[in-house]
């Protein structure tokens, strides 16, 4: 039997690091298994599902690089909010053999009876009223649909994650499969969809464990095969609180648009329950021929982001050029305030940068001094370096600057060794000025090669600036 996985998120905003990583696993899954991994989308909330979010979705998943198979028969994306019909038939279905019935129970109806078990130490479900009275389909009020549970019944399965799970059939109630206004709840489309798209193997989250019984008890009056599950341990904060899905920074694109990799995200949310042995850092490829679920653990998995900022640290340092380049350029040009043209020096500047960058958003900061041509020097730091005191050693060697054959670092090394020599100075003493004046701030790749990069025209003019702010504070 070929796996089949999918992911069936429900399109009401940006994806979640908790719904990357439900997409991942099955992705991994099924690549490793040689299956196939679908994709839907879960919109029958329509006061909150929006296109909108169905496109950050996809925008996510292809940043990630988790592609998706085409779903045999449908031309497009499945939608269950397209798939009404399909949903109805099933019901139908369910009333003709019995295994369904025809409820017109108020709400106010049901709340009393609520009420009266809990009064009476029972448990709150729905008490059956309707369950015999064999209500056709014109009642003349509102009516839901709801399932007759069998006396017994499977709601019990071995989870591939969790080990035996499940509830005793008594605890669970008769229902409703299809609201009064015409639409299906969760548990009947899904069966329905899951079926009819051929999935094995269901891994999801932790939370969706409860409705597993009620799914197994459809599946059964249906007449349908039931997938594998793997019910997956939640997502945590660092301090063990259940991570909110309403959280902003924990979503796909913040971690896009704050600087981060997508190979490093990619890798961070693999290792937030899975493992192979010691490994920490692997590519896509590599977790394809590395996953199962016997990898994955049982305990919550702790979101630290002080291990996502070490795992783009590496892949910033280790990313071949192109690659690195393509992810930064937007960061570039975001610094450089319009489009811009990579060329050898920025290049050169940003290889540089690799050691010094946690992200993307820090290299473009770092780089901004060769992107744009009006400078602003950081206040603390021009007070502390350009002083009056080193205005003639900052003078002079921007003369021997402007006379030299050659700007490369030996050449420029030259010039600093013969002024350092004449004022009896150390090389931070006269490095910490020009960098402030060329850079406008304390750090900066090694001096002589930030000089090379920036050229001799703009080092110069910068150089000229600050001393110009020198003279002009000694005037105050």
């Amino acid at each position: 039997m070929s796996v089949v996985t999918r992911y069936a998120p429900s399109p009401t905003g940006a994806l979640h690091i908790g719904g990357a990583r439900t997409a991942l696993f099955n992705w991994a899954f099924a690549r490793h298994q040689g299956g196939s991994f679908l994709l839907r989308f879960e919109d029958t909330d329509q006061a909150r599902s929006t296109r909108e979010s169905e496109e950050a979705v996809l925008e996510a998943l292809s940043w990630l690089g988790l592609d998706y198979d085409p779903v045999p028969g449908f031309e497009d994306i499945p939608r269950q909010s397209e798939r009404l019909e399909r949903y109805r038939e099933a019901i139908e279905g369910l009333l003709a053999t019995g295994a369904a019935y025809r409820c017109t129970c108020t709400v106010e109806e049901l709340e009393a009876a609520r009420r009266a078990a809990r009064e009476a130490r029972r448990q709150p479900g729905y008490n059956g009223t309707c369950r015999n009275k064999e209500i056709g389909p014109e009642p003349g009020r509102p009516f839901c649909v709801r399932l007759r549970t069998p006396e017994d019944g499977l709601t019990r399965w071995n989870d591939l994650n969790a080990g035996p799970s499940g509830e005793d059939i008594s605890q669970l109630d008769d229902f409703i499969m299809l609201r009064s206004d015409g639409t299906p709840v969760y548990h009947l489309a899904v069966v329905v969809d899951d079926h009819d798209m051929g999935i094995t193997h269901v891994i999801r989250g932790r939370e969706h464990m409860t409705s597993t019984p009620r799914q197994l008890l459809l599946y059964r009056a249906l007449g349908f095969e039931p997938p594998q599950f793997a019910h997956v341990p939640l997502l945590v904060e660092a301090g063990g609180k259940k991570l909110s899905k309403r959280h902003e920074s924990m979503s796909v694109q913040s971690y896009r648009d704050r600087g981060f990799a997508p190979e490093a995200v990619l890798n961070f949310i693999a290792r937030l329950g899975w493992s192979h042995s010691d490994l920490e850092i692997f590519t896509k490829e590599e977790l394809v021929k590395l996953f199962t679920l016997a990898g994955v653990g049982r305990s919550p998995s702790q979101v630290h982001n002080d291990k996502l900022l070490w795992l783009n640290q590496h892949y910033i340092k280790s990313l071949p050029m192109p690659t690195l380049l393509s992810h930064a350029h937007r960061f570039l040009e975001a610094e450089a305030g319009g489009p811009l043209r990579v060329e050898p020096q920025l290049e050169r500047l940003i290889d540089l940068l690799r050691e010094r960058s946690k992200t993307f958003m820090e290299m473009a900061s770092l780089a901004r001094f060769y992107l744009v041509d009006a400078l602003e020097l950081e206040p603390k730091a021009a007070r502390k370096y350009l002083t009056a005191r080193m205005a003639q050693p900052l003078r002079e060697l921007r003369d021997a600057f402007a006379v030299l054959p050659e700007w490369t670092q030996e050449s420029l090394r030259g010039a600093f060794d013969a002024v350092i020599e004449r004022h009896q100075l150390k090389l931070g003493q006269l490095a910490q000025p020009v960098r402030v004046a060329v850079v406008g701030g304390p750090a900066s790749p090694g001096i002589f090669e930030t000089l090379e990069i920036l050229g001799r025209e703009r080092s110069l003019a910068r150089i000229d600036a600050a001393l110009t702010r020198i003279g002009s504070s000694a005037q105050d």
